[in-house]
């Protein structure tokens, strides 16, 4: 079995066993604290708003049709076929496009964009959850999604966040419950260097155009009623033109 295939078997059990409702899943937070702060950076950046946008990762597309409120075209992408079950239940209305894709397989990527031709790509904390060598593909792959006018805005956890991480798998009552099934099936996030993000972008062939710090919010909260947020850099990569 490849390290594709162990990853995406992996997701495949974690989203037959999500449950259907918003919030029950420990990154699946509210967009209004999640994509629309990301939007704020991302959209005066990208050189055509106009091109489809690919939410690389998808999962179960609640970040997904929140942009698909705001861009023309907006195909929720995800390597796990019961992610985009989730997806297509939750969007009956067919807001946004989903698709069947392993970004990291730069055959798939290519097909998709010459399907669409350029387009924006937005992911959220898929990297680090991504096996190492999987890692310069899956950008590889981002990449060729791109073509000459696309930008890709990219969140990731920063070093930072994996003590934090760590103390929350250590509690002595065990991790928080939505972030349970995440160590259970085999995904607890692994770590990523903050230098090593642009490394795989300029590996790609891509320049990073801005950047920045801002935490990525969870759905649960602290014992003290505060959103659990764990730190992570933004980065915002493309072709120079």
């Amino acid at each position: 079995m490849s390290v594709t295939s162990r990853y995406r078997a992996a997701w495949e059990g974690f989203w037959r066993e999500a449950p259907e409702e918003t919030g029950a899943v420990f990154w699946d937070a509210d967009p209004a604290v999640t994509a629309a702060r990301h939007l704020a950076f991302f959209e005066p950046r990208l050189l055509d708003p106009g091109l489809p946008l690919v939410d690389l990762g998808c999962g179960n597309g609640t970040q997904t049709r929140f942009l698909a409120d705001r861009f023309p075209q907006v195909i929720g992408a995800d390597l796990s076929v019961a992610a985009l079950d989730h997806a297509r239940r939750a969007d009956p209305a067919g807001q946004a496009a989903y698709r069947l894709l392993d970004a990291a397989e730069r055959d798939e990527a290519e097909t998709l964009h010459a399907e669409l031709g350029d387009a924006n790509v937005y992911m959220r904390g898929v990297l680090h959850q991504c096996e190492p060598g999987d890692r310069q593909s899956l950008v590889d792959g981002i990449a060729a999604l791109l073509g000459e006018r696309g930008r890709a805005f990219l969140v990731e956890l920063s070093e930072a966040a994996r003590p934090v991480l760590g103390g929350l798998a250590q509690r002595p009552d065990g991790p928080p419950p939505k972030l349970a099934p995440v160590f259970r099936h085999g995904i607890a996030p692994g770590e990523v260097a903050d230098a090593a993000v642009p490394e795989y972008l300029a590996a790609a062939g891509l320049t990073v155009l801005a950047s920045g710090e801002l935490p990525l919010s969870t759905t649960e909260f602290a014992s003290d009623g505060t959103r659990i947020e764990l730190p992570s850099k933004w980065i915002l990569a493309g072709r120079e033109t």
